[in-house]
């Protein structure tokens, strides 16, 4: 899947701006993403998107599992932010 970032983000509102803002506002330095299998292969796009506007941040990409918004991995040390992307909008 050789998509680019402007491809997907015509089915996907993934809020990056909002994301960006929120790294910058915590000042965070080492940040996991976390993506559900149906979007697993667009990680990495997602994350060159991200580097790109934000300098100075280590991102990781959880491979695992993820079953949802609760579904938050217990392994993870050291991080600054856990970022997880969804098929679906929340409403909060």
């Amino acid at each position: 899947m050789n998509k680019t970032f402007q491809e997907i983000s015509k089915e996907y509102d993934f809020k990056i701006d909002k994301l960006v803002g929120e790294i910058k506002k915590k000042n965070a330095k080492r940040v996991v993403l976390q993506f559900p299998d149906g979007l697993k292969p667009y990680a990495i796009v997602i994350s060159e998107e991200i580097e790109k506007k934000v300098k100075n941040v280590e991102l990781f990409i959880w491979m695992d599992s993820c079953f949802g918004g609760c579904d938050v991995p217990s392994e993870i040390d050291d991080v600054d932010l856990v970022v997880q992307f969804g098929h679906s909008e929340w409403k909060y």
